[in-house]
């Protein structure tokens, strides 16, 4: 198990920079409500506003460009980005810096070029490792290139990190769960999970009126994105992240059109896998399941009981159970459950 602690990211969105085209799903403005890429003399002054209110102790502090394709920037751009974090590294403010691009810009050349920066994690926007899906979804990658790509990596010492969508055109859940398989595999140090949601202005919001895209229930997704969990989770991967992020945006802006948003829906995940192990574990008692006590480590209570106590209505009507008591116990692992 990886006990490294878990870095305080700061991130600085590049909404659309350096993408050579638009996915069907994407539309990066709706997802951070930021219309314009950062300055290089905007850096430090957004690092700076986020430590004066969220300093973790003890945590490496990394800047993060997300919401673009940042190897797809301009050679010159990128170095001068570059530049100013590893100032700001030098400085103290920050200890290393993390990324987001496509797979497709991984190569020897851009490798090159950002050797000898601060860079310590660069992620991927795998998507899928279905050819079929990456091509309804106009990703302009295939599956070979997404291998490729995190092999690279490894072989240069970066910690990798793997950005994969549930529910895009073509997926019925399936390809999802293959996709999910083979990456496991390749073992990235960690994966984010988004399930395809209807944002405006994308293809996909077009698509969806046409009638040429349906997108699953939000039940439909949180059951496969826990299932995609496990499949990590038995890998010894962590899967740093479920959904969108909540902004404004999201929330009250009508950004979202349809499909499985949910504000918490890394917890309605966490419910489901917890009410898997919850029915699993009844069932090992042998049928004396009248009254159950649940015993969990303090941070997982919530997810143990289900949003309003969904997984122990369930319980009580799939295993027959009367009563159901849940009990904290620190000296127990997050995601450990006993049953008794």
């Amino acid at each position: 198990m990886n006990n490294r602690p878990s870095p305080l990211v700061i991130p600085i969105f590049i909404p659309h920079a350096g993408c050579p085209h638009r996915c069907v799903f994407c539309d990066q403005t709706a997802i951070t409500g930021i219309e314009t890429t950062p300055a290089v003399a905007d850096i430090r002054p957004v690092l700076r506003r986020f430590l004066a209110y969220n300093r973790r102790k003890r945590s490496p502090v990394q800047a993060a460009f997300f919401g673009g394709n940042f190897l797809g920037l301009a050679p010159d751009r990128i170095i001068d980005l570059l530049k100013e974090t590893d100032d700001c590294v030098r400085e103290g403010l920050i200890d290393q810096v993390r990324f987001s691009t496509r797979p497709d810009t991984i190569t020897e050349q851009t490798l090159d070029l950002i050797s000898g920066f601060s860079v310590r994690a660069i992620e991927l926007g795998i998507q899928s490792m279905d050819d079929g899906v990456l091509s309804l979804s106009r990703r302009g990658h295939t599956a070979m290139q997404n291998r490729k790509a995190l092999q690279q990596l490894k072989e240069r010492g970066y910690e990798t990190g793997a950005q994969i969508m549930t529910g895009l055109p073509g997926d019925s859940g399936h390809p999802s769960v293959q996709t999910a398989e083979i990456l496991a595999a390749l073992a990235p140090d960690f994966v984010r999970i988004y399930p395809a949601v209807i944002l405006a202005g994308s293809t996909l919001a077009r698509w969806h009126q046409d009638g040429r895209y349906t997108p699953p229930s939000l039940d439909d997704a949180v059951r496969l994105v826990a299932t995609l969990h496990e499949i990590f989770t038995a890998h010894d991967i962590p899967v740093i992240r479920m959904g969108l992020q909540p902004t404004e945006d999201l929330e009250y802006g009508g950004a979202v059109q349809g499909g499985p948003y949910h504000p918490a829906f890394g917890h309605l995940v966490q419910s489901e896998i917890f009410l898997r192990k919850e029915i699993r574990a009844v069932s090992d008692l042998s049928g004396h399941t009248a009254e159950i006590t649940l015993i969990v480590n303090p941070r997982d209570v919530s997810a143990a009981r289900g949003q309003k106590n969904s997984n122990i209505r369930r319980l009580e009507k799939t295993c027959g159970v009367r009563a159901i008591r849940v009990i904290e116990d620190e000296s127990l692992n997050p995601g450990q459950l006993i049953c008794r």
